[in-house]
């Protein structure tokens, strides 16, 4: 198990009653937000860092990357065989 640490945290009320629509482990949603929320900015960082070593993406590369994100998101199994 991952080690932990307590902490508080001020939310509105009705994110929190909206929260507890959703979850019975708000501990869990939360750590696993948080979780999301870094890997997205390190996922940003890294680009803005490949970008400034090798160029901005071309228009190219920027609709492959899109066509492969829609490939794996497509809830139908068969459109993933692109």
């Amino acid at each position: 198990m991952a080690e932990t640490t307590r902490i508080t945290v001020t939310l509105p009320t009705a994110d929190v009653e909206a929260l507890k629509k959703l979850t019975d482990n708000v501990s869990a949603y939360v750590a696993e937000a948080v979780a999301r929320k870094i890997r997205h900015e390190l996922l940003g960082e890294e680009l803005r860092r490949y970008q400034d070593e090798h160029g901005a993406f071309t228009e190219e590369e920027l609709a492959e990357a899109r066509a492969e994100i829609a490939a794996v998101l497509a809830p139908d199994p068969s459109a993933r065989a692109a």
